[in-house]
């Protein structure tokens, strides 16, 4: 009975070490269970958050994103979503990314130019007028450069998201031509927007976004720059009579992953998310395309008056504005010359 027992014990106890190291390999060796199985191909679970709330357009993109690549990996990747700031703000984000603290996120490009200063060059005035001329540009030499300005930083950008061109509205009188912007005064949303409307002659006012309808209307301000979806959601059309399409500048979104993160995967788990991104990269700009044509339309509807500046004379505002582009590549040296460049060349 006595050697029974013993034998009893002896099994009880290697049970429960085995136990015991099957909780430590699920718990407390988690990570490197999982950065061992996707650098074997394996299940490689990655966390995507964004500050947009779940109804926006980019949004719906994002999570479209995520349920392509989990369903066509045959849960071999795992996207799990955090939206509407759940874990960051706009303003954390970032620092999440290139830390690692975060796998992928989306944000604008505006919120990265304060570590990649190469990023202002979308906000440089009407270096890419079209969207033919965007498309060209981020799918060309430019969005190379770029996406090699932020993989400098321990980033990759996986998908360029259009959000749109920025406009003027004003509430004084149309303007058709630079001068018609003397002694105005419009919010801008940044330092080159800003630097874009004085060298239209304007001051630029710098406020919150949520504070340009009541500044309106209470004449503290002419007008402001922004997107036509903005403009018709915050119902600028009750206090600017004028809308002019100038196309000027573009403002962009960007999914990043962290380069970390990018590097544990396979090649055949890049390859499916490349894919993916780009279909809805192409879904997106779609989408974008049709917002812009549709809120111009509703904003003019709602009795704005709108004119659309003619091709034939973007150098006119070109030449307007060059100080601003001047001062864009005296900040940012040879890199910010090439991107110039770079953007031109997408116009022919």
């Amino acid at each position: 009975m006595g050697i029974i027992a013993r034998s009893r014990r002896f099994i009880a106890v290697g049970l429960l070490m085995a136990s015991l190291m099957l909780f430590a390999s699920g718990c407390g060796l988690g990570k490197m269970a999982r950065e061992q199985q996707a650098a074997q191909g394996g299940p490689v679970e990655l966390k995507l958050a964004y500050h947009l709330p779940v109804d926006h357009h980019l949004s719906k993109s994002i999570e479209r994103f995520a349920a392509e690549v989990n369903e066509r990996s045959g849960g071999n990747i795992v996207i799990k979503t955090y939206p509407a700031g759940q874990l960051y703000t706009d303003k954390s984000i970032n620092d999440a990314i290139m830390s690692g603290g975060l796998d992928m996120g989306l944000n604008s490009t505006a919120m990265w130019t304060t570590v990649i200063p190469a990023l202002n060059v979308l906000d440089v005035p009407f270096l890419l007028p079209t969207y033919d001329s965007v498309d060209r540009a981020m799918d060309g030499s430019l969005g190379r450069t770029l996406t090699t300005e932020m993989e400098r930083k321990g980033v990759h950008p996986l998908i360029w998201a259009d959000y749109g061109f920025v406009q003027f509205a004003n509430n004084k009188r149309p303007l058709r031509k630079p001068e018609d912007f003397q002694g105005l005064q419009l919010r801008g949303y940044g330092q080159i927007p800003a630097e874009t409307i004085k060298a239209l002659g304007a001051s630029p006012v710098t406020m919150g976004s949520g504070e340009v309808y009541m500044a309106m209307q209470r004449g503290t301000i002419d007008g402001q720059t922004s997107g036509t979806t903005a403009m018709y959601d915050r119902k600028m059309y009750e206090v600017s009579k004028y809308l002019t399409m100038s196309n000027h500048a573009f403002c962009e979104f960007v999914l990043a992953v962290n380069s970390s993160a990018w590097d544990r995967l396979t090649e055949d788990q890049r390859q499916l998310m490349e894919s993916v991104a780009r279909e809805i990269r192409d879904e997106i700009r779609q989408e974008t395309k049709a917002e812009d044509l549709k809120t111009m339309q509703e904003l003019q509807q709602a009795g704005m008056e709108v004119y659309e500046i003619p091709a034939a004379e973007i150098p006119l505002w070109q030449a307007a504005t060059k100080s601003v582009r001047d001062g864009f590549v005296r900040s940012t040296g040879d890199i910010g010359k090439q991107l110039v460049q770079q953007c031109l060349a997408a116009n022919q």
